[in-house]
């Protein structure tokens, strides 16, 4: 049974991967959690605010589906699937965020110096997610989509444009990690 509990293999996950995108280009679709928000948006309204959110939904409601998908999905993954392992960090890197003021790095799925209870609580906390989700929600806006839509289909159908928002992706996740999250923290 421990097995079972572990990640699945790359030789497992990715075809799996590469046949859901066969399927979606086949049937003229495309994966991307912001598209599900889109549709979630535009469901409950959004329409009478924003011209974005202009769109016949019922066409679009496949992607509540996907999103039920990934809740009930990550429902399951985290109570039965779960190993409940530490994430195995670099030791520099452990390093690195104990001086930062991180403890126990790597041994919950996120910092509970960032999203536990004490943080979201705490003004510098409270501030960090709502300038973070507001930053995100501009970017993926701005980007034309997500970093899902963009890596899984965008990429997967040879699209110029989701090469350059990935590699976007990762230059700004590389300029927080090592630039910007020292200067907060």
């Amino acid at each position: 049974m421990e097995h079972l509990l572990n990640p699945w293999p790359w030789y497992v996950s990715g075809p799996l991967i590469a046949l859901v995108m066969a399927l979606l280009l086949y049937f003229g679709k495309t994966f991307g959690m912001s598209s599900n928000l889109q549709t979630f948006c535009t469901m409950a309204g959004a329409g009478k605010f924003s011209n974005f959110f202009k769109l016949n939904w019922k066409e679009q409601s496949w992607n509540l589906i996907v999103m039920a998908g990934a809740i009930i999905g990550g429902f399951i993954a985290t109570q039965y699937l779960s190993n409940d392992s530490i994430t195995e960090l670099n030791p520099t890197t452990i390093k690195e965020l104990n001086s930062m003021g991180f403890s126990n790095s790597g041994s919950t799925l996120v910092p509970n110096e960032m999203y536990g209870t004490e943080a979201i609580n705490s003004t510098k906390g409270l501030l960090l997610l709502i300038v973070g989700g507001l930053l995100v929600g501009f970017g993926t806006r701005y980007a034309g989509g997500c970093t899902s839509g963009h890596a899984i289909t965008g990429l997967s159908s040879l699209q110029k444009p989701s090469l350059i928002a990935v590699i976007g992706f990762f230059i700004g996740g590389l300029l927080m990690a090592n630039f910007i999250l020292p200067l907060i923290f």
